[in-house]
């Protein structure tokens, strides 16, 4: 009796003396301000005093574990009475600040600062008589909040129903967006308003291989711009999802707003949570230039310092590929013509093989041999272990065992040949989806990895989660994710994940988690397709929180010089696919294409061999979603820089300013630009090749082909 008398005193109090709280980010261009109506919690951000973010609801729902066991039959009829999204006062709150430089081990600068102003205001709900914290950080370029579980006697386990943040727009704005699917990021970017999204929504997908739908709702990162007099960008993303399912956006297009949905596994549970714990962060970036947003490193500076102790492995790596040929088909990943094998009984030095089995050693030895000839640092090959021939669609949980090569595939005659021609060899391990089953194999393959010197593994996750319960962005798939980034940190291996969770930053935590797709590559240009204006959108999205597996490099565009009367092509031209290297961030960078298609141009190919794969300076010169981009970055330990401009399916001009560069200094530009007759429909491979003496007072003009670009190599003048 005594407790509830005191929460009632203590609940008067802080109403009588509770006032809006402000935020302030360093610069002072950003103000948030928390709130408490009617014990509901809410925030609004502004910039340069105009809103942002109008009041917007926090709260998460629950179920609550000691409550569901013991609580009566009547009480369970009213649960959401216990959720933690209303019935709040404020106990206390605290401030902080931090101004830190800290540097990355691999990263597009050489540091990042981590400059912010916080705020964490602790609640109490009276009716449950649990406490939960907000904790707010406000950098110059944008927000950053989450919640947070202090341990309480009473509420030491819970599982989260759904989390109830919300992003309450002013205005009806533009929105770069993708469809939300529990299974896969791998959409064609949409362009529409709002208040469109709706109506878009039945329209921005296709069939995938393994499909969880959200019906209207998207994926973030989401990408916003209010258009007219004040024009402002505002990206909305999450960071360090960790022991938590990545959310997606509710759309509330009358209202222009969006609330978060998070991934649930199959039973409809969110999250299983135990306290002390902490969610994802939700971002806000917030800026009025485009190229701000690109050059923002929120998301990193919201998750925690890596707490390896030798990262000495992990380094920038340029690799080519057999890959490229079996996805237009040209090749096969299977050995044999059977369609159904088990690894457990199947004699696979019996089989028929299919003849067009891509990783065998003879043409694995003509990869090494070209890429050794052109400097790269190691070969990835797909396919080179049984399973294959019914590795999809079949839901098997023990489909590859990662550690057996087909007949035609001499590990060690291979590893040895790679290895004294200077190229390390990549490990491919897809999965199929079966997580279960490579948690159990990891500490094997691993090893085999070791054994023979790899450095780096691909991993796969295609198809649909097993444990059949999951989804791929569901709590316990993420953890898998983790699980398997740390048990390969045991070994000293770096990880290239495909079809995992998108980035949000996590790389500082796990740095040898170096890179993932979590979007629609370049493999999907000889599926159904990229629109020419995709890559000028994904850095303003996916690359927000880390970089991608995006495999870069097609010279043959048009597909039909393989297979006569196909109507397959890539979207772009020679020049744009050389400006990629620079434009996207890929310290594991990719020369996809074939060494025939590259013997043919190894005058543009130059480019690919001389281009940096990590930097200690990055400067978007200038960005417009969905229109262009052009980046300049400054080479890892060295005083030469790369430029990299691209456009969507719009012819456009563009001039370089290089006041970027020393001034004083003279430095050899090497040109890669589109001709003038150059398309990425009609002639995507007529290109032009020229150097030309430059200084920081320089400036050049370029004329970008359709879905064209340009790319410069500039080094300093002895």
């Amino acid at each position: 009796m005594k407790k509830y008398n005191l929460t009632i005193v203590v609940f008067l109090f802080s109403q009588f003396l509770f006032h809006a709280q402000k935020l302030r980010s360093p610069d002072g261009k950003l103000e948030m301000t928390f709130t408490i109506t009617e014990g509901i919690p809410f925030y609004n951000l502004k910039y340069k005093g105009d809103l942002v973010i109008e009041d917007s609801k926090l709260g998460l729902r629950i179920f609550d574990d000691t409550y569901v066991h013991f609580a009566s039959e009547q009480e369970k009829a009213t649960d959401d009475n216990w959720d933690l999204n209303r019935g709040f006062i404020k106990l206390s709150d605290k401030r902080d600040e931090k101004n830190e430089e800290w540097q990355p081990i691999l990263g597009e600068k050489k540091s990042y600062i981590n400059h912010y102003n916080e705020l964490s205001v602790t609640l109490h709900q009276s009716s449950s008589d649990r406490n939960m914290m907000i904790r707010f950080r406000l950098f110059n370029d944008g927000l950053g909040f989450r919640y947070e579980f202090p341990y309480q006697r009473n509420f030491e386990h819970f599982r989260i129903k759904e989390e109830d943040t919300e992003f309450d727009f002013p205005s009806d704005m533009k929105a770069w967006w993708i469809v939300a699917d529990y299974d896969s990021q791998e959409y064609q970017p949409q362009t529409t308003l709002i208040s469109e999204i709706p109506g878009r929504w039945n329209k921005a997908y296709d069939k995938h291989s393994s499909q969880t739908l959200v019906k209207n709702a998207v994926q973030s990162p989401l990408l916003l711009k209010k258009e007219g007099k004040n024009t402002l960008y505002v990206n909305v993303a999450e960071a360090a999802v960790l022991n938590y399912p990545a959310s997606h956006l509710e759309v509330d297009a009358e209202h222009y707003k969006f609330k978060t949905h998070l991934t649930p596994n199959k039973l409809g549970i969110k999250a299983y949570l135990q306290t002390p714990s902490v969610t994802p962060w939700r971002t806000i970036i917030v800026s009025d230039q485009a190229a701000q947003i690109l050059d923002s490193k929120l998301l990193f500076n919201l998750n925690e310092p890596t707490k390896y102790k030798d990262t000495s492995y992990i380094h920038p790596t340029k690799y080519m590929g057999v890959w490229w040929e079996m996805i237009i088909g040209k090749s096969k990943w299977a050995y044999s013509t059977n369609t159904s094998v088990n690894l457990n009984q199947t004699d696979f030095s019996k089989l028929s093989p299919n003849g067009k089995h891509g990783a065998n050693n003879e043409k694995v030895k003509e990869y090494i041999d070209f890429a050794s000839e052109n400097g790269f640092d190691g070969l990835l090959i797909e396919g080179w272990n049984i399973g294959w021939e019914d590795w999809m669609g079949h839901d098997k949980e023990f489909v590859f065992d990662f550690i057996t090569p087909y007949p035609d595939f001499d590990i060690t005659m291979l590893n040895e040949y790679a290895h004294s021609k200077g190229i390390k060899l990549i490990m491919h391990h897809e999965t199929s989806a079966s997580a279960t089953n490579y948690e159990r194999w990891a500490d094997e393959a691993f090893r085999l990895m070791n054994k023979y010197g790899y450095e780096s593994v691909k991993t796969g996750y295609v198809g649909d989660i097993i444990p059949r319960s999951e989804h791929h962005y569901s709590q316990w798939t993420v953890n898998h994710y983790y699980r398997i980034a740390e048990k390969a940190h045991e070994y000293k291996i770096m990880v290239n994940s495909h079809e995992s969770i998108r980035p949000g930053g996590e790389s500082r935590t796990y740095p040898n988690w170096i890179t993932a797709e979590a979007a629609r590559g370049t493999e999907h240009e000889a599926f159904k397709g990229n629109n020419p204006d995709q890559q000028t959108i994904l850095p303003f999205t996916r690359w927000i929180g880390g970089s991608m597996d995006y495999t870069p490099g097609i010279f043959q565009t048009k597909l039909d010089y393989y297979f006569p009367g196909d109507k397959r092509f890539v979207k772009t031209t020679l020049a744009k696919q050389l400006a990629l290297y620079v434009v996207m961030y890929m310290p594991l960078q990719m020369a996809a294409d074939l060494p025939e298609n590259y013997r043919k141009h190894m005058d543009a190919f130059q480019f690919i061999k001389d281009v940096a794969a990590d930097w200690d300076d990055t400067k978007i010169l200038s960005a417009e979603p969905g229109d262009y981009v052009v980046t300049a970055r400054k080479a890892k330990g060295t005083e030469n820089w790369f430029v990299g401009g691209i456009t969507d399916e719009n012819k456009r001009d563009y001039t370089v300013d290089f006041s970027f560069l020393n001034k004083g200094q003279k430095y050899e530009a090497t040109i890669y630009e589109d001709r003038k007759d150059a398309d990425y429909i009609n002639n995507p491979q007529n290109y032009n090749i020229y150097k030309k003496e430059i200084t920081s007072k320089s400036k050049i003009n370029f004329k970008m082909a359709r879905s064209g670009g340009f790319a410069i190599s500039i080094k300093p003048e002895n």
